[in-house]
């Protein structure tokens, strides 16, 4: 019998969303992703923006066509297209989303839909909540499916010692929530993307 869509592992890429020298996202990604691994459901991946070095949308065409004629474009398309989950860990600038997340998602349209979307934010007093809200926007546009759990950082600063986040028990309850229902919705809007739901 030949297995079906849902016997290869799920792909969940984590996007760090911050490029800005001295952030502190890329530690607060690497906990949530080692967090990923000992969960075991899903395969990892980490994109980090910052290394991903997207420049400003530099495409003729209108994304949904997928006419890309830059490498990184198509490289980033590889990427999205792969993955049946996302994860964006992203801090708060001003009320909302780094610049470098908006344009990241800007480049592509056909290979983000279908796809759930979960989100760890940090900050200040808010822990990024702000941004959030407004990314869930974004992404419900590229029909993507924002799901309701998700993992909050206030104060994030008091709580990275050495380079590394240092997590709360309610972090880890938090990432675990977020997890469990990123495995129930990727894998059903995997099937809903093969045509076998």
């Amino acid at each position: 019998m030949t297995p079906g869509p849902s016997a290869a592992p799920l792909i969940l890429t984590t996007v760090v969303a911050s490029t800005r020298p001295g952030r502190v996202g890329r530690s607060v990604a690497d906990w949530f992703c080692a967090r990923v691994a000992e969960y075991g459901r899903f395969e990892s991946h980490t994109v980090d923006l910052c290394e991903l070095a997207l420049p400003f949308l530099d495409e003729p065409h209108p994304p949904v066509l997928r006419q890309y004629t830059k490498s990184h474009t198509r490289a980033w398309s590889r990427i999205v297209e792969a993955s049946d989950a996302f994860v964006f860990v992203t801090p708060e600038y001003n009320g909302g989303f780094p610049a470098p997340l908006k344009n990241a998602w800007d480049y592509l349209a056909v290979e983000w839909q279908h796809k759930p979307a979960a989100f760890v934010s940090y900050g200040g007093v808010s822990a990024g909540t702000r941004a959030v809200q407004m990314a869930k926007q974004v992404v419900a546009n590229l029909r993507m499916l924002p799901i309701g759990p998700t993992v909050s950082i206030p104060f994030v600063g008091e709580q990275v010692q050495d380079g590394a986040f240092r997590p709360g028990k309610l972090h880890e309850s938090a990432a675990e929530h977020l997890l469990d229902e990123l495995t129930r919705t990727a894998t059903v809007m995997r099937r809903l993307r093969s045509g076998t739901y």
